[in-house]
């Protein structure tokens, strides 16, 4: 029996038919994890987002703060670091033996740190009144650590059995993360409200010099280091992601634990918080204590948003920087934000052209010309709220330039500008991207991390579950429209490392 021509079937039909198929099976499982998350604001501003997984019997607690980097301003840059390392010294109850005692010689400390800088401000300052006053600060501070208890935050948590406590900094958020078994959910919210509700920023003088050690040790002796704060500076002139998250030097050795206090009210306030809990909980539980427990914490209004914007760049800029290193070159062209509808496909240009060994510039530098060791891109750099920078890399190999580089990576730049991407390169973007994003909602705590991103950063946790629709929709002419319209040349940053010769190395230090 001859078989109606629609009914035939071949390899590309079946293909087709399987990622039909898989595309509506992971729709009707988004829709009903979708339908899975609950949400709470309680009365003095903080947002609650809770995903119900019974699968094990823990789960994952973010609590978001919507600071980073990007709001500081003038003469505070790294104090979003410096806080979060505070939030782990504890509290009135936790990290101290008695803290009526203590916080007798905390405020010592302070009253005596700002003597000592307002002497040293002075245009003749009195050297043997500071040295008087740093004597006497020390004695204090001394008495200070005896009522310490070190690391008590840390034992406390991990005597409950929680793998996870963690936090971290960027440009655009402060995130605070624990794990536990669930039965300790009231554990938890007991621990955690009392940092927000209670915080002691003891040993804010002895964190500072550890915070300024990770400058010395984690950029200023470090040639990327280097090279990323200078290239930073140059790509942003107004708006603060032109500044690095560790902060610097002078501001860091400046900074009071008065301006400290008055950045956690700022910018720690209800309003200003959104906490995502995933796993074996109850929501609705979880939205009694935290009424109870949280709903402590006094309301505040919302910060101001950053005001600053990036102006149009007129023209192309460069920056060197001189270091015993390897040549290294960046390429940063400036794009808009996270928020923008363009943003999954600045991030499908940048992994077709330089993230992978199978990318368009590592085929090139790397495999076929042999001038550089490694090249890539970053979509995204060095944060997502605010516009930001597509960028491109590249290490020139022995005997080879960043000239060289610069020259291979301009020439794929001109074709994905002149040529729209392949099928097949979309198709894999597209098919790696989507079981990334798959794989990180499997996650707990991966998933409360993107459900609080999502709903600070696009502003609803809902935009998380029509993410892998975006990718899907992307096509070969929108990759082709960002690249005409971003990829330009006066649009462009352009920084390097220049090797120094050791000679010159010896003479400087």
């Amino acid at each position: 029996m001859q078989k109606h021509p629609a009914f035939r079937t071949g390899p590309a039909a079946v293909i087709a038919l399987g990622l039909i198929l898989a595309a509506c099976l992971q729709a009707q499982s988004f829709d009903a994890m979708k339908a899975q998350v609950r949400e709470r604001t309680l009365s003095n501003g903080m947002k609650w987002i809770v995903l119900e997984r019974h699968e094990a019997p823990v789960a994952s607690y973010h609590v978001y703060a919507d600071v980073g980097s990007a709001n500081e301003l003038g003469g505070i840059t790294g104090i979003s670091h410096i806080l979060e390392h505070m939030a782990f010294k504890g509290t009135t109850t936790v990290g101290t033996k008695d803290y009526s005692a203590e916080s007798v010689f905390l405020g010592r400390l302070d009253s005596l740190y700002s003597l000592v800088q307002s002497e040293q401000e002075k245009i003749k300052p009195d050297t043997a009144r500071i040295a008087a006053l740093n004597a006497l600060f020390e004695q204090n501070r001394l008495k200070a650590q005896e009522y310490v208890v070190n690391n008590e935050y840390f034992d406390l948590c991990m005597k409950e059995g929680d793998r996870g406590v963690n936090a971290y900094t960027s440009n655009d958020a402060t995130q605070y993360i624990n794990a536990m078994p669930s039965n300790r959910l009231e554990f938890w919210m007991a621990l955690t409200s009392d940092r927000f509700l209670n915080p002691v920023f003891r040993e804010f003088y002895k964190e500072k010099d550890v915070v300024m050690e990770e400058r010395r040790l984690g950029l200023e002796t470090r040639p990327m280091g280097k090279l990323f704060e200078d290239f930073m500076a140059t790509a942003f002139k107004a708006h603060p992601y032109h500044a690095d998250v560790i902060g610097h030097m002078s501001d860091l050795r400046k900074i009071t634990h008065d301006d400290v206090v008055a950045y956690f009210k700022k910018y720690y306030s209800p309003s200003n918080l959104t906490a995502a809990i995933v796993g074996d909980v109850n929501p609705d539980e979880v939205f009694k204590m935290a009424e109870r427990y949280f709903g402590r914490i006094p309301s505040g209004p919302k910060p101001e948003a950053v005001r600053t914007e990036e102006p149009e760049q007129w023209g192309e800029r460069r920056v060197q920087v001189e270091a015993q290193s390897e040549p290294i070159l960046i390429v940063g062209y400036h794009k808009a934000s996270a928020r923008s509808k363009d943003d999954q496909t600045f991030d499908a240009m940048a992994n077709i052209v330089g993230q992978g060994r199978s990318s368009r510039i590592h085929a090139s530098l790397v495999k076929e010309k042999k001038i550089a060791i490694q090249a890539g891109a970053l979509n995204g750099w060095p944060g997502s709220k605010y516009p930001n920078l597509c960028a491109f890399y590249a290490v020139p190999a022995q005997g080879k330039t960043s000239e060289e580089c610069l020259k291979a990576i301009d020439a794929e730049i001109e074709k994905i500008i002149k040529e729209p991407v392949t099928a097949d390169e979309l198709t894999k973007y597209k098919r790696t991207t989507v079981k990334s994003f798959i794989d990180q909602m499997k996650g707990n705590s991966s998933m409360a991390s993107l459900l609080a991103n999502y709903d600070v950063v696009q502003g609803d946790w809902r935009d998380l579950f029509e993410q892998t629709r975006k990718i899907e929709a992307i096509t070969a002419a929108d990759v082709q429209r960002v690249a005409k319209e971003t990829l330009v040349k006066k649009n462009r940053t352009i920084g390097e490392i220049v090797p120094e010769a050791p000679e010159a190395s010896a003479q400087n230090e």
